[in-house]
């Protein structure tokens, strides 16, 4: 299980871990913002332009330095699980989940305040404004802005890191559980 986990951490790297998807009259076939571990895709340059004029700051991968930390983060992630394997403590299991956990807590944190700057400080200057409305998406499901219906979820990545603290949990509770403790 620990091999399949380290692998999952390595995988994330390269599909989209989250997904904001935007519905509006004007977009039946939707747009969508993508989060990677390293940039940010999708619609990105038409989400931009709509967001230019309810005063929003444009997006790009370089203002986040989320992105330049993020492939090391689970790319160590991978190779603790790795290690994980050979050291065979079960402290030591314990530890990386609740690092882990601690990780997926703080994560939720910073993208819930990205998602705030965004929706809430907004240029004066323009061109659509309406007297008390942020446009900050949801942590994560539905939120009507506008005329725009935002869903904020796990794309590929987020379920693989999901099923990477799954396994964890499991890893533990099987060396907790089922395993009898040493005679000391």
């Amino acid at each position: 299980m620990l091999l399949i986990t380290g692998a999952l951490f390595v995988g994330a790297l390269f599909v989209p871990m989250w997904q904001i998807q935007l519905e509006a009259p004007q977009y039946p076939e939707g747009l969508v913002l993508q989060l990677y571990a390293n940039k940010i895709g999708g619609d990105v340059e038409i989400i931009n332009g709509l967001n230019h004029y309810i005063g929003m700051a444009t997006l790009h991968t370089e203002n986040f330095f989320e992105f330049t930390v993020l492939p090391y983060v689970f790319g160590v992630f991978g190779l603790i699980s790795l290690g994980l394997i050979f050291v065979a403590k079960r402290k030591a299991v314990l530890a990386f989940l609740i690092t882990y956990v601690l990780f997926i807590a703080l994560a939720a944190v910073d993208f819930y305040r990205w998602n705030y700057e965004y929706g809430h400080n907004l240029d004066p200057n323009a061109a659509i404004r309406v007297p008390g409305m942020a446009y900050q998406p949801p942590l994560i499901g539905y939120k009507q802005l506008l005329n725009f219906g935002a869903y904020s979820i796990p794309d590929t990545g987020g379920w693989m890191l999901t099923a990477a603290g799954i396994l964890l949990f499991l890893v533990v509770l099987k060396e907790y559980k089922f395993t009898k403790k040493p005679a000391l």
